[in-house]
């Protein structure tokens, strides 16, 4: 009789992502996980204590991705640099509706958000580059920009809205506008 095969914690991450893209965060328990790898239970709880565990390594695994995937989106040269770092994020919930909801519609409670984050970080630096801002200006216009963007990216996750790439990229171009004018001309008090 041949040996099992033997489970990695590999496996068990690539088939939870797996399961996290098609049925979303609920379809992920130690059940399924065992059954689309054809074991029991056992050898994921030898590997991980509890699905908390497993949870949290997905979501790193998914935010690893997610760099990746930022990184290879920004290279575009038909639209500006920071306007590509929006239509980055976009596209990903367009691309991986159950990714982006698992990494960017959670709760994030005692979460440190945007410190650190890679693809903050290069949108706060692009700012500060083609406008001047200094690095507290530019971290507002980008929060700013990113509330924008997330609606966007949300509506589509959600299947609420349909929007065409044309429209978009129209309104992005918009509300920067719009937020760089404010900076450069000065607030006015309402």
């Amino acid at each position: 009789m041949p040996p099992k095969p033997k489970i990695t914690k590999e496996n068990i991450l690539e088939t939870s992502l797996n399961l996290i893209r098609s049925g979303g965060i609920p379809a992920l328990n130690a059940r399924a996980i065992a059954k689309e790898l054809n074991c029991s239970t056992q050898p994921i709880f030898r590997i991980y204590k509890t699905m908390e565990e497993v949870k949290a390594d997905v979501i790193a695994m998914a935010g690893e991705y997610y760099s990746r995937y930022f990184d290879e989106h920004i290279k575009r040269r038909d639209v500006p640099p920071y306007k590509s770092t929006g239509l980055a994020y976009i596209q990903f919930a367009k691309d991986e509706k159950e990714l982006f909801k698992l990494l960017f519609m959670r709760d994030r409670t005692n979460e440190r958000i945007e410190e650190g984050e890679h693809s903050y970080d290069i949108a706060i630096n692009m700012i500060m580059s083609a406008i001047g801002l200094d690095y507290d200006a530019a971290r507002k216009l980008h929060l700013e920009m990113w509330i924008f963007v997330h609606g966007i990216a949300t509506m589509l996750a959600t299947s609420y809205l349909d929007m065409g790439d044309e429209f978009i990229s129209e309104v992005m171009s918009d509300a920067y506008q719009g937020i760089v004018r404010l900076y450069q001309e000065g607030r006015k008090e309402k």
